[in-house]
């Protein structure tokens, strides 16, 4: 049985790719801070495991991977929106709350898992999730952009650092997919297009089913009348 760990997993896209991956047969591991909701989903799959953990706290994390065991995917998910607003009236509480979640979180993430898969014969593979605003930020989001495009950093190291160790990393950029982050933006723009979340899952899906000589190092999935103009 393959195996995966997905972060962000109590909610919006981190939820329904666990649920994507439980339904096709994989042993998900599901990492979040909000225990109720993984234990819920838990109690509905044999195949599912709860990892309640925040993401930000090393030797949490630490327990939760070690807890889980052999590892073939990573789904390095877990963000914030955070602020927003023109970057003076923002605070650096604010700031640190992103970069702790968006960048430190993944970043954690991803060293567990690059340290387990490297000892493994088999390698495995990373796939991060980026955002539109990594190429084209919405207005007053200047928190979340600066946190994606490094995401696009770590992608694009870990992609050439984990060729030795047959570690394969990728992408997923996603836009207005409904998730709870996006409701709260259309709620402000009713017009917003969006699309259904089972479609980001599956993207996530196809990636972590690709062969090991073969990786989809970046992939945009978003709705399909959605402008990239102001609107990443």
């Amino acid at each position: 049985m393959k195996s995966i760990i997905v972060t962000g997993a109590s909610s919006g896209i981190g939820y329904a790719t666990a649920e994507m991956f439980l339904k096709n047969g994989w042993r998900v591991g599901l990492v979040a801070r909000r225990a109720d909701r993984l234990n819920a989903l838990a109690a509905e799959y044999e195949n599912a495991v709860a990892l309640p953990a925040d993401v930000t706290d090393p030797a949490a994390m630490e327990t939760a991977f070690d807890t889980f065991g052999y590892l073939d995917v990573l789904f390095n998910n877990a963000g914030l929106f955070g602020p927003a607003g023109p970057i003076d009236e923002l605070s650096l509480e604010g700031w640190n709350e992103v970069m702790q979640v968006n960048i430190n979180g993944m970043f954690i993430s991803a060293r567990l898992a690059f340290a387990r898969m490297r000892r493994q014969e088999s390698g495995g593979r990373i796939i991060n999730n980026g955002s539109l605003s990594a190429h084209v930020p919405r207005p007053g989001s200047v928190c979340y952009t600066m946190s994606k495009h490094a995401v696009t950093g770590l992608t694009r190291a870990l992609s050439l650092d984990g060729r030795p160790f047959n570690i394969a990393c990728g992408q997923i950029d996603i836009g207005n997919a409904e998730s709870e982050l996006v409701a709260g933006l259309k709620a402000a723009n009713p017009q917003m297009d969006t699309m259904d979340v089972v479609h980001a899952a599956s993207s996530v899906l196809h990636m972590a089913q690709m062969p090991a000589e073969a990786n989809v190092q970046f992939m945009t999935v978003m709705a399909t009348k959605m402008p990239y103009i102001g609107r990443g």
